[in-house]
């Protein structure tokens, strides 16, 4: 049986046929160790003058909140590759952007930041080739080692993407394409989850009412601090559209994105229930090369599948229309609706996403698996199919 939190974002079934070893994951931080992997070509290449690279080491912080911490500590804007979350030990590379003659290090209880070179030019999230992930499961059954349907992992986007407990942000990316801008403001501020805890679901009804916004400004806690900038931009001017601008563009972005996962999820969804092989590539298919180069290519064993994401520039002419076409109508949107007018930064074209994992590595020892993912694949989705959770969030996801 499929949990709901996974149905709540478009996640319908599992695509291996283990029975799940079942226990937990991140139960400390350090159960939970990920590790960016650079191009070669960038770490060869680095010299001693340009655009600062750092090594950005951190634990029980997320990357945004990390570099948001650096610019107040130290002056420096940096930029990551990838966002990890707060959960777990992460290694990432964040560079400057602009020169720099003088870098700096930095320490904290949660953050370390190390500077190992210079590029000629900032690096952006392309250099980033993947991601090593070492990950404890506490209470897995014996049954773990059993597990050898690595290259069966369809693509999905995993809950941290949608907001984890509260799973708010692919419905708040909706209300930002159809222009709903005073929904967008309700769902980021009010919006309450089973999943989350009862003192944020108390605020969170006390944000449903304007009225309250004053004195609730005087008690949320600090890691609301998105709903704080709203606040106090409504309080100001009452302009949903101007209150959503005052969010970070980053993070505005994020939502939009997150609706795009959705709808991504529920077309792998609809397409592996239908009956399409989603792990190899037919005749016509737009796939990756083994140069991660899209096209349409004579077939070959290195392709992988790709699947149209949907934005402004939606390419219609692949055999997963039927199913995008479908679940477009019953969300009541349209590709054109990735174009925000009134909000153009937020726009999105769209693109293509690999159907399926690429878990390179796979290694099980004890109760710990390692393994390499391909950028932009989430490692949870991996677990997910090993631990087959009745309840992901009490299960660490």
């Amino acid at each position: 049986m499929i949990p709901k939190i996974d149905a709540d974002i478009g996640i319908r079934l599992y695509s291996t046929t283990f029975t799940g070893c079942g226990g937990k994951i991140r139960t400390r931080l350090e159960d939970f160790a990920v590790s960016e992997i650079l191009n070669k070509k960038i770490l060869a290449s680095m010299s001693d003058q340009g655009y600062v690279v750092y090594l950005l080491k951190k634990s029980g912080i997320d990357t945004n909140h990390a570099l948001d911490n650096i610019f107040k500590k130290t002056g420096m804007r940096l930029k990551a590759l990838g966002l990890k979350d707060a959960h777990a030990v992460t290694t990432q590379y964040v560079c400057s952007m602009r020169q720099e003659n003088t870098p700096r290090n930095y320490s904290d209880n949660k953050i370390t930041l190390e500077k190992i070179g210079f590029t000629k030019k900032p690096l952006s999230a392309k250099d980033m080739i993947g991601n090593n992930f070492i990950i404890r499961i506490n209470g897995a059954g014996s049954n773990l080692v059993d597990f050898v349907e690595q290259e069966k992992i369809l693509n999905f986007y995993g809950y941290q993407r949608f907001g984890s407990k509260r799973p708010v942000t692919h419905l708040v990316g909706k209300a930002l394409i159809q222009k709903r801008f005073s929904d967008a403001i309700n769902l980021l501020l009010s919006f309450t989850s089973q999943y989350d805890s009862q003192e944020n679901t108390k605020l969170r009804q006390e944000m449903n009412d304007p009225s309250n916004y004053a004195e609730l400004l005087k008690i949320i806690p600090p890691q609301m601090d998105l709903e704080k900038i709203i606040m106090c931009e409504i309080l100001e001017h009452g302009d949903p559209q101007k209150a959503i601008r005052a969010v970070p563009i980053g993070i505005r972005r994020l939502y939009v994105e997150a609706y795009q996962s959705y709808l991504f999820n529920l077309t792998l969804s609809s397409a592996y229930q239908y009956g399409e092989n989603l792990f190899v590539p037919q005749q016509g298919d737009v796939c990756y090369d083994k140069n991660a180069k899209l096209g349409k290519y004579p077939m070959a064993d290195d392709q992988k599948l790709a699947i149209p994401m949907i934005g402004f520039s939606y390419f219609k002419k692949t055999r997963f229309d039927y199913h995008i076409s479908k679940i477009l109508n019953q969300e009541q949107v349209k590709p054109s609706d990735f174009f925000i007018k009134e909000m153009q930064e937020l726009s999105n074209e769209g693109g293509f996403r690999s159907a399926s994992i690429q878990c390179d590595d796979f290694v099980i020892s004890s109760d710990t698996v390692s393994f390499t993912l391909q950028r932009g694949a989430f490692a949870t989705m991996v677990m997910r199919e090993i631990i087959k959770p009745d309840s992901p969030l009490e299960a660490g996801f």
